[in-house]
């Protein structure tokens, strides 16, 4: 008999505070092999938190995270990243000196062409396979005409089309996007939706956003967080059916206020 498939990422009991505020209270969370799973909630809901516990950023006070099964909760940011996990995040740094294709040359070159242990050679040598991988990364994001743009020409949605690159220079199994949406017009909305929901399926997401309309376009499985704690993980439908979810966004107002899509 066939083993069972580790989950992709899972958290026990994560707990964090700040003082007497209990950000993360007992987390768990499950993220299934090629699920596009979203976590939402209203403002101080813990999401933020909830995400760089899960990514290294911060350390927990309590609970496991595990990646493919391995516990990884003592694990930094960067070790997590070489074994699979990626992420983009809400306010994200980009070099304003360099193009698009240079800038996702760079983590090419970070993380080597196949995922891993690329040597680093000093910037002005070209290497046709970076090269070539970059402008890969560039065409699945939708912004091949613009890799010879520099990054301050670039749109704002562009931006964020060109940091889902450069999280998938190291050919991750687990991407971890920090409310990509978050800023863009409907238009740009729309082409980041057909975007991440063309990414290959063996790439698993998990990503907060505030944006309703796009978590429950994307999203196959949806958590809602409240007072840093688990309010309620299911499919888009029981989550658009929950009370207790419309009364933690907006207390007894009507659903059809919350849920417009």
């Amino acid at each position: 008999m066939t083993a069972p498939s580790p989950t992709a990422l899972a958290c026990t009991g994560l707990s964090r505070s700040f003082g007497a505020l209990r950000a993360v209270d007992a987390v768990g969370l499950t993220v299934e092999p090629g699920a596009r799973h979203a976590l939402i909630g209203p403002n101080g809901a813990g999401k933020s938190t909830l995400f760089r516990l899960l990514t290294g950023r911060m350390r927990p006070d309590a609970g496991t995270v595990d990646l493919a099964g391995r516990d990884v909760t003592g694990f930094s940011e960067v070790r997590r990243n070489r074994l699979g996990m990626s992420q983009t995040l809400q306010h994200a740094s980009l070099f304003a000196s360099l193009s698009a294709a240079e800038t996702v040359a760079l983590a090419v070159r970070r993380h080597g062409t196949a995922g891993g242990g690329a040597r680093i050679v000093p910037w002005p040598r070209r290497q046709p396979t970076v090269d070539a991988r970059a402008g890969e990364l560039l065409d699945r994001v939708g912004l091949a005409d613009r890799a010879r743009q520099p990054v301050p020409a670039l749109a704002h949605g562009e931006r964020k089309q060109l940091e889902v690159a450069l999280a998938l220079a190291c050919s991750p199994t687990v991407l971890l996007l920090d409310e990509p949406a978050a800023g863009m017009s409907p238009a740009e909305s729309a082409r980041l939706l057909a975007l991440l929901a063309d990414l290959p399926a063996e790439v698993t997401v998990l990503f907060v956003e505030h944006d309703l309309d796009l978590v429950f376009d994307l999203a196959d499985r949806v958590t809602v967080l409240h007072l840093g704690r688990v309010l309620l993980t299911g499919t888009p439908d029981e989550v658009r059916a929950s009370d207790a979810v419309r009364e933690a966004y907006l207390g007894t107002a009507r659903r059809e206020e919350l849920f417009t899509g």
